[in-house]
């Protein structure tokens, strides 16, 4: 065969491979893997299940240009089972970056295992200490509580007018940090507690603790409880007359821990938050509460929507070329988002969240109105 002629089919060969790829459709992104570890099951249930339900809402609807999978493991209430949980995920999924659970307890088990990983944990955890121990891969979407708290004395003391509150804590790590912060915050305004009271989570009768609470002469209630045992402390002291204005932590504003309450016990009761997508009436977050009743069948909440703030920066950073867990770390720590409920910085360890709002019930409805808003409340931003 003349060399001229093996030259031309070699000449036609190429040009034809060149079109046929020219006109093969391009290639989709791989998928980039997430895991939603959160607890669904036990005393966080109402607490967890808003959690998953932000980030999968956020997961399901990706930018342009990027693919995610997701599992949900439910880490129920123990460190052990989150731990196991985590340690699965990285061997099975090799995520980019994981929901991790609002239970400070879990948190602080699972922050070593993900330091050496490198794969960023994004929660709405409040406990105050989760930011404090050096680990970069921690991000918290919803205010510590160095944050809510100083909202929740301030407002107690500054604009309802208390002067002698007792404070109710769950012995959890949550619970044992926002009591450290109110007496830290209280001091600061003058006011010292009459009487300070750990509450086990499995308790269902507060009549001894709100007793005590009338012996020790209080003009007000400051609580720092889960769900349930918020739901339980404001009906029972309802129930037994107590006069004194209650304001509860960020339980309380969830439509799941107010449907647990008759409207008439929460009259005048008021709770610190991140947020209230029930309460707030920009067409922004009435399209994510639209979207989210229609999905969940169920309200969302200040939990919900830090989580599905917290991964839609997550999905901004893959869009802006991050693939792997260092790369979306560090777009984490070195950028700003404006999320729906607020705009999002790194205080350089992690906390990302820095404003809060005080809402307050009318006793005729479960949803609460926004009473005070405390923006930028460490300076951060």
């Amino acid at each position: 065969m003349p060399l001229t002629f093996v030259r031309s089919l070699m000449t036609l060969g190429a040009a034809v491979a060149v079109l046929a790829g020219a006109v093969q459709p391009a290639r989709a992104a791989d998928p980039l893997a997430v895991s939603v570890l959160v607890p669904i099951t036990g005393f966080l249930a109402l607490e967890g299940t808003a959690q998953r339900n932000g980030a999968l809402l956020a997961l399901d609807n990706p930018p342009d240009g990027v693919t995610v999978t997701y599992d949900v493991a439910d880490t129920a209430t123990s460190p052990e089972v989150a731990v196991t949980a985590l340690r699965r995920a990285l061997d099975r999924q090799n995520p980019v970056a994981i929901a991790a659970p609002i239970f400070g307890t879990q948190m602080l088990a699972m922050a070593p295992i993900a330091d050496r990983a490198d794969v960023p944990l994004i929660t709405v955890s409040g406990t105050a200490k989760l930011t404090e121990l050096g680990h970069d891969v921690v991000f918290r979407f919803f205010p510590t509580d160095a944050v809510v708290k100083v909202a929740q004395a301030r407002y107690a003391v500054e604009e309802l007018g208390m002067e002698k509150p007792a404070i109710l804590y769950q012995t959890t790590a949550y619970g044992q940090s926002g009591r450290a912060e109110l007496v830290r915050v209280l001091a600061g305004l003058g006011v010292e507690p009459v009487l300070e009271e750990a509450i086990d989570p499995g308790i269902k009768d507060f009549v001894p603790a709100l007793e005590r609470v009338a012996a020790a002469g209080a003009d007000g209630l400051l609580l720092q409880l889960h769900s349930g045992p918020t739901a339980l402390a404001v009906r029972q002291a309802h129930e037994r007359g107590f006069e004194g204005r209650i304001v509860a932590g960020s339980a309380l504003h969830q439509p799941t821990t107010a449907a647990l309450v008759e409207p008439a016990a929460l009259a005048g009761v008021c709770a610190e938050s991140a947020s209230s997508p029930v309460s707030e009436s920009s067409p922004e977050l009435a399209a994510f509460a639209e979207a989210y009743r229609t999905r969940f069948e169920v309200e969302p909440d200040a939990f919900a929507l830090a989580q599905y703030d917290g991964m839609n920066m997550v999905l901004a950073a893959l869009a802006d070329g991050a693939r792997t867990g260092p790369e979306v770390k560090d777009w984490l720590a070195g950028h700003r988002y404006q999320g729906l409920a607020m705009e999002y910085v790194s205080d350089g360890t992690g906390n990302m969240a820095h404003d809060a709002i005080i809402l307050c019930f009318d006793g005729r409805s479960r949803v609460p109105a926004v009473k005070k808003r405390y923006d930028n409340v460490n300076g951060i931003r």
